[in-house]
């Protein structure tokens, strides 16, 4: 665990900050200590339009502020991406 004191960044707040290092979509990351949605809030990531897996298991969102994201933590997130509006009409498939 490191302590950085002063704001290193915009993001971080307080005057000192805890951080940890976790693994986000495979890259070593250093994050502040806290939970998943402050996680997602650090990376920046709108948290309406993603799914968390933390160590292997789907966190619900209803969960995000109650689970804490530790020391060490692998995590998977996944982008929801709209689609198109369903099969070209035949006119236009390929032949």
């Amino acid at each position: 665990m490191t302590v950085e004191t002063g704001c290193q960044t915009a993001r971080m707040q307080n005057a000192e900050t805890k951080t940890i290092q976790v693994v986000v979509n495979g890259q070593a990351r250093n994050v502040p200590e806290g939970n998943v949605l402050a996680l997602l809030r650090f990376l920046e990531i709108d948290p309406s339009r993603v799914a968390v897996e933390l160590d292997r298991e789907i966190v619900r969102k209803a969960a995000w502020e109650s689970t804490a994201v530790r020391e060490g933590a692998q995590i998977e997130i996944v982008w929801f991406v709209g689609g198109g509006h369903g099969a070209a009409p035949h006119s236009q498939r390929p032949q």
